[in-house]
């Protein structure tokens, strides 16, 4: 397997090194020893993690807040180095916030580091931050399974089907019934007790989870209909989301202010913000209920990811990547900085066995 990456490297966030290049237009192989281990890979506002088979984690790109884990937060790592704190577990699971980290071991432990200013990495709100990985306390007596961490807040799924959040809660996407107060601890999010939760996801300022039955809740900031509920007020407390119900939708992926919904059949629905094209529907209009991308039907998608304002979706099939939303540092990898509304073809050599992040 090989590793490819591009977009933006002002930080090293690609872990190219020190190449003069602030800007990566088309996919990019990264010359690494370990690239072809690597399993799973977040990206964050400006750093990004790296993941391999044997459990061990890997950072490059920005360190202002201490988000690569290595005890320092000073200067940016243009190369992926490893995290020695961890290297007694081994990492399952991965998740990036704008400036802050996560990682899962196989023991359900739960580590955090980087910025701490509205309490994202679950510990005390007297340090504004954390370099170097840290056991979340709050959670440790619970087996975490899977995790997503939006802008400034995180969720964890326990073994259990328990929902926690904790961190930023300005727009209530912790779904804790407030807003405004940060939550520095895990908490349980009390409404969803008794429904089984499968899967998680966090978007800039709102969170997604889905039941083990199905059933879509949404969360958090909806200024942009990015909640999907046909209307543009945020919500507090999780609310279903019954428009894709009967789909089945199998993965959620989000950017600050936008949706993707990817069905069992492998089809693409988009809500939110489409200031910039993120959404694929040939305009820049919003969406506030889930809009299927007409442009990838007949074509079955089977992973899709988000970056802040773009999206990504991958086709086996047809061995492809498609790419719309903005484009202005290259991280459509179509070998312009140009934006577009409608999917194109990312520029590389893909198979069926690709791993979008």
């Amino acid at each position: 397997m090989a590793l490819y990456c591009w977009g933006s490297t002002v930080h090293g966030e690609l872990g190219l090194g020190g190449i003069e290049e602030e800007q990566i237009m088309t996919p990019r192989e990264m010359d690494w020893s370990q690239a072809a281990n690597v399993q799973q890979a977040a990206c964050g506002g400006s750093h990004t993690l790296l993941l391999t088979n044997d459990g061990k984690l890997y950072t490059c790109g920005n360190n202002d807040h201490g988000q690569l884990g290595h005890d320092t937060n000073n200067l940016p790592n243009k190369r992926p180095q490893f995290i020695s704190a961890l290297e007694n577990y081994i990492v399952t699971q991965v998740s990036c916030g704008l400036s802050h980290s996560l990682a899962l071991t196989n023991w359900g432990q739960l580590f955090s580091w980087g910025s701490n200013a509205t309490g994202q990495l679950g510990h005390d709100l007297d340090m504004v931050s954390y370099p170097a990985p840290r056991m979340i306390k709050s959670i440790a007596t619970k087996t975490v399974v899977q995790i997503s961490c939006g802008h400034s807040h995180c969720l964890a799924l326990t073994n259990s089907g328990e929902l926690f959040a904790w961190g930023a809660n300005e727009y209530g996407q912790l779904g804790l019934g407030t807003t405004g107060k940060k939550v520095p601890t895990a908490t349980l999010v009390k409404s969803l007790a008794g429904i089984p939760i499968a899967f998680i996801a966090c978007g800039g300022n709102h969170s997604f989870a889905v039941s083990k039955s199905g059933a879509i809740f949404g969360w958090g900031k909806n200024t942009f209909g990015q909640l999907g509920l046909n209307d543009l007020d945020s919500r507090c407390y999780p609310t279903q989301l019954k428009t894709l119900r009967s789909l089945g939708v199998r993965y959620i992926s989000c950017g600050d202010d936008f949706s993707v919904f990817l069905t069992q059949e492998g089809g693409v629905f988009t809500c939110g913000l489409g200031t910039f094209g993120q959404l694929g529907h040939g305009t820049h209009g919003n969406e506030i209920l889930p809009r299927m991308v007409f442009e990838l039907m007949g074509s079955k998608i089977t992973q899709i990811a988000c970056g802040r304002k773009h999206t990504l979706a991958f086709v086996p099939s047809r061995g492809k990547v498609y790419g719309f939303g903005l484009g202005g540092v290259g991280q459509l990898g179509v070998g312009s900085s140009v934006s577009f509304n409608t999917p194109q073809i990312v520029r590389g050599p893909w198979v069926s066995s690709w791993i979008l992040v």
